[in-house]
């Protein structure tokens, strides 16, 4: 499966998905991903059904931990706790339960609830995560597990035998730039995934890089000429990947990006 996506993973609101609720009748609709640190649980699990709501059951919803949280001056220790609990939030409150809950970074007081009752008291959960233990937690809850920033297949492999071979779908997203001129393509997903290669290129346990070896930029972006990108994600799909995100912003343009997506590239990857 593969998508055109906009990436929401750091804006706190599900608004620009609304719109998009109200021009599609199909795809699938959620944000990629949003995190717990900054955006509490009970306003999660509100526009997680309100979105669901608008979409006629079509939502799923995608939390991360996060990076560069300390910028913010936020706590990152005990990130997957505190993944597990939103979960838990999210999952009682969807589906009506007011009992309350007491963890060590949230809490619900008893009686607390949404204020309408959601369209589905469940919604297919995705978690993004580079991590073996998270990746393990996401097995036991999730429908999906994103990679987020890879277009290594060796990662996809590496995150399946994590998942074990019955686990959630992998999910992988990178920036993505596709043009005839392959080369301009590059030039142009290297300008644009610069300010986190950084730190994606350090969550990748299958690169072996010698101290200030710079992560190759292959391993972290889609891009090139339409049958290069093909090449690309028929690797990842080859590889164990359910669905692939084209990210942002797609070509030299994002109007031309995308029509080179639709009628090149996906025919190349159907069949």
């Amino acid at each position: 499966m593969l998508s055109v996506f906009h990436d929401l993973f750091y804006q706190p609101a599900i608004f620009p998905l609304l719109t998009m609720a109200r021009e599609t009748e199909r795809v699938r609709l959620g944000p990629a991903a949003l995190n717990p640190q900054t955006l509490h649980p009970v306003e999660i699990a509100g526009q997680a059904a309100a979105l669901d709501l608008a979409s006629g059951g079509r939502a799923y919803l995608g939390l991360v931990t996060g990076s560069w949280l300390d910028r913010l001056g936020l706590d990152e220790t005990r990130p997957l706790t505190r993944l597990r609990e939103a979960v838990e939030i999210v999952t009682r409150l969807l589906a009506g339960d007011r009992s309350g809950f007491s963890g060590e970074c949230f809490t619900l007081a008893p009686g607390a609830g949404l204020a309408y009752t959601p369209l589905r008291r469940h919604v297919p959960l995705m978690l993004g995560t580079w991590k073996p233990r998270a990746a393990r937690y996401a097995a036991e809850v999730a429908q999906e597990v994103k990679i987020g920033g890879t277009a290594n297949p060796e990662m996809v492999r590496l995150m399946r035998g994590w998942l074990g071979e019955h686990g959630p779908r992998i999910v992988v997203g990178a920036v993505t730039v596709v043009d005839e001129d392959g080369a301009a393509a590059r030039a142009r997903a290297a300008a644009e995934v610069g300010m986190y290669l950084d730190v994606v290129g350090g969550l990748d346990p299958t690169l072996e890089l010698r101290p200030g070896e710079p992560p190759p930029l292959e391993k972290f972006v889609l891009a090139g000429t339409p049958e290069e990108v093909a090449a690309q994600a028929r690797a990842l799909l080859d590889a164990g990947a359910w669905r692939i995100e084209f990210g942002t912003p797609q070509g030299l343009t994002t109007e031309r990006g995308v029509g080179l997506l639709c009628d090149r590239v996906c025919p190349l990857l159907r069949g």
